[in-house]
């Protein structure tokens, strides 16, 4: 949730007010897609990328504000937690060499965050969850002071009434309870934007769906919590639970969480901004003086500024984003799924793995949503963060289409790697750009590992050396931080 608020209480009369704001956003909306008002399509898509600070023992740095007054860029920003930054990458048109564009900023940006970080101390490391991270490092003292954290935090515990459970059975069990929202500081993410057309919009939000499943079984990168191994990806779990403002009881009645999925293929953007105000209660009922339907017959572009703060606090994988830039409004889908790193080559890998299968997936003739049940979509992303790499997806096979068990690997290898391709193809990337970065998508299922695999096997080899458990994570952390530096992709990193 990027937008700035201030701290404040809320009344009664606040919410109330806050829905027919909400309303009177949707009716602008409407009336912008019915007018056609948005920008043209331009091929952009950004990147943001979520970081942990630590020490020279891998353990959690809680000094983000300082670090960021060092860096003194922009292009970085305070995150929940204190040893939380995010790095903003500047929008890019899909076309030519771009990602080796991006991978020269990337390196440039964090190499010169990491320098200006251990100068007081810190490194920073690009990983789904911190291997070091232990339950006393996440409580409300270690969030970040910005106002919108504080606030978010304060309304999630309302909301609940109670604090926050967090129980996830993988490789071993995880039971956790904690007073604040803290917790949801461990997942960090990389975030791919693309801007779309309305028309696009749905075909684009489908696809995206429909794999976000293959997406994490290619790049899991977050194995352990407090020191337990749980799924290969625990982030979309961990995130759900730490955010969740559901008591059991309502649990039970099939409320639905913060963080979703979702449950349907969708007809327009419409329906997905139409759903938040109809399902999710305003976590932050903050209303802006600006008349929607006043400014539209005025001539002018609304902010839509309740819709698009009351978006940014329901999670979905893929979020619808509205936003408008030198007075025109436009469209981008937000891919959420993705953990951070473990390299920028990692990174970029996954981008251009995304990049290229969300533009096939959706021009496809017989688009795969059409012979797919949303609820197979639902299945396969749960399947690909408990197992990772090692996966079996179900995905439509044969002439009749019905969705079919397979191995991720062979499923990415053998039928989504070359419609990725295809996809860059047609976005005008660089058939250079395209062999290298989906080549390691390829060799990630050659080898089955990924950073998920590798954090896990190499704490294993840490244990049977005889480390203790904290003393095996560490251990890992400072190799992976190494290797990190070195920039090489993690499918080869050695275990020994």
């Amino acid at each position: 949730m990027g937008e700035k608020v201030v701290a404040g209480a809320f009344d009664l009369a606040d919410r109330r007010l806050y829905r027919r704001k909400l309303q009177q956003c949707l009716v602008g909306l409407e009336r912008l897609l019915d007018e056609k008002r948005f920008d043209r399509p331009r091929n952009l898509m950004g990147l943001e990328i979520e970081l942990n600070l630590t020490d020279s023992d891998g353990l959690p740095r809680m000094m983000n504000e300082e670090v960021l007054k060092r860096i003194a860029s922009q292009d970085f920003q305070t995150e929940l937690a204190q040893f939380n930054i995010e790095v903003n990458i500047a929008p890019h048109r899909l076309s030519g060499r771009v990602f080796d564009r991006l991978a020269e900023e990337l390196r440039t940006g964090l190499g010169y965050a990491d320098r200006m970080a251990s100068e007081l101390g810190a490194r920073i490391v690009m990983v789904g969850i911190l291997p070091t991270l232990e339950a006393q490092d996440l409580v409300s003292a270690n969030l970040s002071t910005d106002d919108r954290f504080i606030l978010l935090n304060e309304q999630v515990l309302a909301m609940r009434g109670e604090d926050i459970t967090l129980d996830i059975q993988g490789v071993e069990h995880l039971v956790y309870t904690s007073a604040s929202i803290a917790p949801e500081a461990a997942c960090t993410s990389t975030q791919m934007h693309l801007q779309v057309t309305p028309g696009r919009f749905a075909a684009v939000w489908n696809a995206a769906q429909a794999l976000a499943g293959p997406q994490v079984a290619a790049g899991a990168n977050s194995p352990f919590l407090f020191g337990r191994e749980l799924w290969r990806e625990t982030r979309p779990m961990l995130f759900q639970q730490a955010t969740d403002t559901r008591p059991q009881e309502l649990k039970a009645q099939g409320v639905r969480p913060l963080t979703w999925f979702g449950e349907r293929w969708i007809d327009s953007v419409t329906d997905l901004f139409a759903e938040n105000v109809r399902y999710f209660p305003a976590l932050l009922p903050i209303c802006d003086d600006e008349d929607p339907v006043r400014v539209l017959d005025a001539g002018r572009v609304p902010q839509l500024r309740e819709l698009t703060l009351h978006n940014g606090t329901v999670y979905r994988w893929n979020r619808p984003v509205y936003q408008v830039v030198d007075g025109v409004p436009h469209l981008r889908v937000e891919n959420r799924v993705m953990p951070a790193g473990p390299t920028v080559a990692d990174v970029l890998a996954n981008a251009a793995f995304y990049y290229g299968l969300v533009r096939a997936l959706a021009e496809a003739p017989r688009p795969v949503w059409q012979r797919m049940p949303f609820g197979v979509a639902a299945a396969n992303f749960e399947a690909a963060c408990r197992y990772g790499i090692n996966a079996t997806l179900r995905w439509p096979r044969g002439r009749g289409g019905t969705p079919a068990e397979v191995p991720a690997v062979d499923l990415i290898r053998d039928e989504l790697l070359p419609l990725a391709a295809a996809g860059l193809d047609g976005w005008g990337v660089d058939p250079a750009d395209r062999d290298h970065y989906l080549g390691i998508i390829e060799q990630r299922c050659r080898r089955r590992t990924n950073g998920a695999e590798w954090q896990s096997a190499v704490f294993h080899r840490m244990l049977e050396r005889g480390l203790d458990r904290r003393a095996a994570l560490a251990a890992m952390t400072q190799r992976y931080r190494e290797h990190m530096d070195g920039g090489e992709p993690a499918h080869t990193w050695p275990v020994g």
